[in-house]
């Protein structure tokens, strides 16, 4: 199977399993220990970053970006998302709202259809002011391979800052995707990549990405009402942190949960939300879906608060 199929998705988002895998071998609950995963982290504050837009790095990965990223993949699928639709001149509207208030991290996909509306909107931006993350579904090393080529073409770049496996679900990927794996670090190794990850979309894939060094980055669906995530918040958070106090870089996203936790009578505020982000102590930094210029100014001003009332946190192995 070359890409990632909605059976796929729905069938392997149900399982669970009590192996993680590891370059291809099986690793038993009891190994983990070795393996630092059974390591409390410990968690210091940093009270020098102060502002959404100040620069964080990305675990090991040497990429710096800020603590706030814009999404672009709100209800992304088939080549558009909530964004796409808003046309090309709300999009650049946007994207360059981001930049200018200092954000430079942002968040795309193959899936989304985002990377000609970005490429649009950065025109005459220097590459160096912006970090890019974006995805593949492809499961097969000849199209993946493709894919990144022309990634490279349709975001008009040189490299990729952060490259994802996307969608993962099956516990044993770290086995059955090695090739794809492989692939994307001849793509580091020639320039192409700056570091690669995974998005999970199960709890046995995020057991298994956090047993294995490839992983770099991961994207992990984040928010105090454990909204469209893969574990209870708690569940959740022990495991977010140890993978953060291995060196592996985190970002947030679903912070809002697609909505569902700021609308109806138990609603909590999107201020709520992203404070819940910088308090967890869960990741480095997390990417918001916004479709209008006050939703970047919410983003800013309700990150601000938290992060001068909390401080950053940093979590290392203890």
């Amino acid at each position: 199977m070359s890409k990632l199929n909605r059976r796929e998705f729905i069938g392997a988002a149900f399982a669970a399993t009590g192996v993680c895998v590891v370059g291809g071998v099986a690793v038993k609950n009891g190994l983990k220990a070795s393996m630092g995963l059974e390591t409390t982290p410990a968690i210091t504050i940093d009270r020098s970053i102060k502002n959404p837009t100040d620069r964080v790095q990305l675990g090991r990965s040497g990429i710096k970006v800020s603590v706030v990223g814009i999404g672009t993949g709100s209800i992304g699928y088939a080549g558009h998302s909530n964004q796409t639709r808003l046309g090309q001149e709300t999009f650049t509207r946007l994207m360059r709202h981001a930049l200018d208030q200092g954000i430079n991290f942002f968040d795309l996909a193959d899936s989304y259809g985002s990377h000609a509306p970005f490429k649009a909107a950065m025109k005459g931006v220097p590459r160096e002011q912006y970090v890019i993350q974006t995805k593949t579904d492809s499961r097969d090393t000849q199209e993946v391979r493709a894919d990144i080529d022309r990634f490279l073409h349709e975001l008009e770049t040189d490299y990729i800052d952060s490259l994802i496996i996307h969608c993962v679900t099956i516990a044993d990927w770290p086995t059955r995707y090695r090739a794809v794996m492989d692939v994307f670090t001849d793509a580091k190794r020639r320039g192409k990549v700056r570091a690669c990850g995974v998005t999970c979309h199960s709890f046995a894939a995020l057991e298994a990405a956090a047993a294995t060094d490839w992983v770099e980055i991961n994207q992990v669906r984040w928010n105090p009402r454990a909204s469209h995530m893969d574990a209870d918040v708690e569940t959740a958070r022990a495991l977010f942190r140890k993978m953060r106090g291995r060196g592996q870089g985190m970002i947030g996203m679903k912070v809002v949960g697609q909505g569902d936790i700021v609308n109806g009578s138990r609603a909590l505020s999107p201020e709520d939300c992203f404070r819940f982000q910088i308090e967890s102590g869960a990741v480095d930094a997390f990417v918001v879906g916004v479709e209008n210029i006050e939703q970047i100014n919410q983003l800013l001003r309700g990150t601000r608060v938290a992060l001068n009332e909390l401080g950053y946190r940093i979590v290392t192995a203890a």
